[in-house]
């Protein structure tokens, strides 16, 4: 079984789970730099975790992840930046994504709509961001269902109540072809089924049969 997906998705959501996948040894599992490749004829991948819902000709694509977003910060950081309001975050450096960023609109729910960003760097995936956080180099606006359990580890903190409203952010895509594919069926029915167990499917779906 070929998947490729996002750095992100792949290290901190697919990997720490792969113990749980019965043929877990038989995955050959790739990264991309920026949005996985969907033409299936190059990419060298039975199964893409396609970034966003987006429909595409020739491939079924079965929404996995839905998530809203919040700034994360290093512990190391925040104390001595004395980070206490999300106006403090205005004299930081804030990582920008090169797809869907939404600091305006982060800002905007914690109440600074307007606000005069800072200048920072712009990172093709979250990975990145999320890496360079760790490293007390910034603040990034990270998906909550991909660094949920970094956040709880302690290694990340998360700022604030405010986020940006509910999107899908993960979804299987393969050739409509190979709909009856059984290892890539039993793939999906476990991604589901992982994705179902912490909440993070998206809430118009319907449950995977148990």
């Amino acid at each position: 079984m070929r998947v490729l997906s996002t750095p992100g998705f792949a290290a901190r959501w697919l990997v720490p789970r792969l113990s749980r996948l019965d043929f877990a040894r038989d995955l050959r599992l790739r990264v991309s730099n920026g949005a996985p490749s969907l033409d299936f004829l190059t990419n060298d991948a039975d199964v893409v975790i396609q970034w966003s819902d987006r429909p595409t000709p020739g491939l079924q694509v079965e929404p996995l992840i839905a998530s809203a977003r919040y700034p994360v910060i290093s512990p190391e950081l925040r104390r001595r930046e004395n980070v206490q309001h999300p106006k403090n975050l205005l004299r930081l450096t804030l990582f920008y994504d090169e797809t869907d960023d939404a600091w305006p609109e982060w800002f905007a729910a914690a109440g600074l709509a307007g606000a005069k960003l800072p200048p920072g760097p712009t990172h093709p995936n979250c990975e990145l961001s999320t890496t360079m956080v760790e490293q007390h180099q910034g603040v990034s606006l990270a998906y909550d269902a991909v660094v949920r359990a970094t956040v709880a580890s302690g290694r990340l903190n998360r700022l604030f109540s405010a986020t940006t409203p509910l999107m899908t952010i993960y979804a299987i895509a393969f050739p409509e072809t190979r709909a009856n594919d059984p290892r890539i069926a039993a793939f999906r029915h476990w991604l589901r089924a992982e994705a179902e167990a912490e909440g993070v499917v998206p809430v118009h779906l319907p449950q995977v049969a148990s």
